[in-house]
């Protein structure tokens, strides 16, 4: 079989929960999947239309963000140092509804999306407003993306009616099903503590309706939950199981204090849970239970969370510090080592926020790639290529990068937008936030 292109000489590191790795290997890709694997240095190759020397780099899964919210790029730096409720309510939610159109959201995307590429994130699992153009303009960049309309019960960017919330999400996931193979729609709903029971329930039931994930934040600070259980008795994930929400399709974002019950109910359920552990430090919200979530069997991905909270968009960081912060907090060297760590920021993920065989360099898998430097100082030597992955890697070690079969980044360019325009775009909306402030 002929394939559109081999990448020859790479140091593999072909994923799965046992981080498999070889030396000297190569992939085929044809079309959008992975075709061929070459686990051994010895001749011959398929034949190609291209072939690509990785000159002894590290080969990656694409990584996978399994949360951001992609338009807040624009808000980066706007409010920092404050405790979640005075962020959202007093600086974010304000100014969201003063800024966030189509027009806004699609060059916050842009930037965003130019920010994940070039830095080796070749999937993102969004949830925000206006979020057609978000899809789109993800999308153009040729990123893979779930696309999660935004609902709320007050009124939001591009829905001032909050009684036509979850009927404009279902509106939009029906109307983006199938439409790009790159692009799976998605509800939502923001949290328990801004959704009604009844909005809750009727995005889930769109969402078992069309097949497609159900995302919401839930248990991010101790004092959500704690005035979540002086309301309703129960903790914010306890409702969300009473309610029937939650099932293998639903991705529960932070669950920073998700307690041993409420684990319990993640792992019988299947629910999929997404950690965004810098996040979390910067706003102090706490260190989610990663190990228990982990040994209670729940599927778990790591996200960055949006750029107005991280403030980077980079998960080799997320990566590094979710692996460390476990040591750390544990007094156990051993808890979440580097194999773990980079599987959940790889298939781990994918399998998280529901995208399928991604994740993941075996034949049938999607062509989703990442090439590391090989000439790069923090990667020399190399006796270990997860380590390097997850230790010493960065977005600026992240030579190119592949997304179903497509380069998107060569030698640190992206190929799919130019890069300044992106750039003067954003800095115009930024102007204007600016000049309102």
């Amino acid at each position: 079989m002929a394939m559109d292109l081999v990448i020859d000489n790479a140091l593999l590191v072909l994923g799965g929960p046992d981080m498999e790795t070889c030396g000297s290997g190569a992939v085929g890709i044809a079309g959008d999947e992975i075709a061929w694997v070459g686990k051994t240095p010895e001749k011959p190759r398929p034949e190609a239309a291209r072939t690509l020397d990785a000159a002894g780099g590290i080969l990656l899964p694409g990584l996978v963000n399994a949360h951001c919210h992609l338009p807040m790029t624009l808000f980066r730096g706007l409010a920092d140092d404050l405790a979640l409720d005075d962020w959202l309510t007093n600086h974010i939610f304000p100014a969201e509804a003063r800024f966030i159109t189509p027009h806004n959201a699609a060059a916050g995307t842009r930037l965003a999306a130019a920010e994940l590429l070039l830095s080796g994130v070749t999937s993102v699992c969004d949830g925000y407003f206006c979020e057609e153009a978000v899809a789109e303009a993800a999308c153009g960049l040729g990123m893979r993306v779930v696309a999660g309309h935004g609902v709320l019960d007050f009124p939001a960017p591009g829905v001032p009616d909050p009684a036509k919330s979850v009927r404009t999400a279902a509106d939009f996931a029906e109307k983006l099903l199938d439409r790009h193979p790159l692009c799976k729609p998605s509800i939502f709903c923001h949290s328990p503590y801004t959704c009604s029971p009844a909005t809750l329930a009727a995005a889930k039931r769109a969402c078992r309706k069309l097949g497609i994930l159900f995302q919401t934040h839930a248990a991010e600070t101790k004092g959500e939950v704690e005035r979540f259980v002086a309301r309703h008795g129960k903790t914010p994930i306890r409702h969300l199981h009473d309610l029937g929400v939650l099932d293998e399709n639903t991705l529960v974002v932070h669950a920073v204090w998700a307690g041993k019950e409420d684990i319990g109910l993640l792992a019988e359920t299947g629910a999929g849970v997404a950690v965004c552990t810098n996040s979390n430090l910067k706003l102090a919200s706490g260190i989610a239970p990663l190990p228990a979530l982990l040994s209670a069997g729940v599927s778990v991905g790591l996200g960055t969370d949006g750029a107005a909270s991280n403030n980077r968009l980079d998960l080799f960081s997320e990566t590094a510090a979710t692996a460390r912060l476990h040591k750390a907090a544990s007094g156990d060297p051993t808890v979440v080592d580097a194999k773990t760590a980079l599987y959940l920021a790889t298939e781990g993920g994918a399998r998280a926020s529901g995208l399928g065989r991604t994740g993941r360099i075996e034949v049938g898998w999607a062509a989703d790639l990442v090439l590391l430097d090989p000439d790069s100082p923090s990667l020399t030597p190399c006796y270990d290529p997860v380590s390097h992955a997850v230790y010493a890697a960065s977005a600026a070690d992240v030579l190119h990068v592949f997304v179903a079969g497509r380069q998107v980044v060569e030698n640190r360019r992206l190929t799919t937008a130019d890069l300044s325009q992106i750039l003067a775009e954003a800095r115009e909306v930024a102007r204007q936030i600016r000049a309102a402030r």
